[in-house]
């Protein structure tokens, strides 16, 4: 079977901070803060925690009409970010015609919101005479995905993973494999998620949502703290366009990074809690598809959500395998829990810092917990050559993915 190398050639990003790569990179270097207290969370009963990150400055109208009518926030999210990363690859939307072209975008579920607005009218009088015909593209589970080929004119493979926190690192790494095994030319990947207030009331329940920090927004999340009290639930979506070498090549594309490892593992223990045993596992099985070994990587994204349980499973399953010689940082801290978009936006900003040798430190991280002082903390701004990093994503229903990604070099 042919196994071809694949490269990234293009990003794009829409977070909490706003719309593009440059901005959202821009805001970590700064060490500034998305989250901000929502006093209409206050609103509803039960609900302790009033903290979140939302996108602001977009504007939906840049997609035509006959598409964005059934699109949700997630969709439109998504498909801004597909025409930066198609912008930043050099290619355009008559390029996404052929079969060349396929798509991974996935999200936690269908947009709630849109939900929520149909049964809020439905169950007045209980009646179908208002509903609109769009509403079921809004709220079908592959939404995304669908709607961006819809708006592209994609023509090639189409999937749309849905494992919550993993998502957006099983969207590239899906991709990664059906272009390694030359199903595809080139792949858009990523996902996407919408601000919902039953999305933080998921956490607030499990009681793993933040909720001490209602008053100092800036404060939370806290990865690895030990201040830290859990989840900031936020929005936004990550693309990256995937390539094979050979493509990226006879087009004279510039090369961002290579994708040269992937896992993805279930962990039947338990559906709610982490575990460090399968995080091991699914690191372990991601350096052996790289062909690589645990003293190469220079630099490891850790999904580190500020839970208790969570972080504290990621540190012991890092220091299995790295010990405290591997720098480690979380972005939450910066810009919340993007949900489904977590693992795509993270891998942007990872492959930015890669480029630029610069690691971002967590932020908020004042005092760390002794349960995950195990591993080599990124604390401060850290100049440094990284030729390999590690990207873990690790969501609720025992669904673990990592990602290995190269610095390319013209070989």
């Amino acid at each position: 079977m042919q196994i071809k190398r694949v490269v990234v050639t293009g990003m794009g990003a829409v977070s909490p901070f706003g719309r593009g790569v440059g901005l959202l990179m821009d805001s970590l270097d700064a060490g500034r803060s998305a989250v901000q207290s929502f006093p209409d969370l206050g609103d509803i009963g039960g609900l302790r925690s009033h903290v979140g990150a939302k996108v602001e400055g977009i504007d939906p109208k840049e997609i035509p009409r006959k598409f964005r009518r059934s699109m949700s926030d997630m969709s439109i999210f998504a498909t801004l970010a597909c025409y930066e990363a198609l912008e930043s690859a050099g290619l355009s939307l008559d390029d996404c015609t052929g079969p060349e072209m396929g798509v991974v975008i996935g999200s936690t579920i269908g947009s709630t919101q849109t939900t929520q607005d149909f049964f809020e009218d439905f169950l007045t009088d209980h009646s179908l005479e208002r509903m609109k015909s769009t509403v079921f593209f809004k709220i079908m589970n592959h939404s995304c995905a669908s709607n961006v080929a819809q708006a592209l004119g994609i023509k090639g493979r189409i999937l749309s993973p849905s494992s919550a926190c993993s998502t957006g690192c099983q969207a590239i790494g899906y991709g990664f494999e059906m272009i390694a095994l030359g199903k595809q030319q080139r792949m858009l990947c990523g996902g996407a998620d919408e601000f919902h207030p039953l999305t933080v009331a998921t956490f607030d329940v499990m009681h793993a949502a933040s909720t001490r920090y209602n008053a100092s927004p800036g404060c939370t999340p806290r990865p690895f703290d030990l201040d830290r009290d859990g989840v900031v639930c936020a929005e936004g979506s990550g693309i990256v366009l995937l390539e094979s070498l050979e493509s990226a090549q006879s087009r004279g594309a510039e090369i961002l990074a290579e994708v040269i490892g992937f896992a993805t593992v279930s962990d039947p223990s338990n559906i709610a809690n982490p575990n460090a045993d399968a995080m091991e596992r699914c690191m372990r099985l991601a350096l052996e598809d790289a062909g690589v070994d645990p003293g190469q990587i220079g630099y490891i994204n850790a999904h580190a959500t500020a839970t208790e349980q969570g972080d504290i499973a990621e540190s012991e399953a890092i220091a299995r395998i790295f010990g405290n010689r591997t720098p480690v940082s979380s972005l939450k801290g910066h810009m919340g829990h993007t949900m489904a978009a977590s693992g795509s936006l993270e891998t942007v900003a990872t492959i930015a810092m890669m480029r630029s040798g610069r690691l971002i430190p967590t932020l908020n991280l004042q005092r760390i917990d002794p349960s995950c002082a195990g591993i080599l903390h990124v604390a401060k701004d850290h100049k440094v050559t990284i030729d390999l990093a590690l990207k873990n994503n690790f969501a609720m229903g025992g669904v673990n993915s990592s990602l290995v990604l190269r610095r390319y070099k013209n070989d």
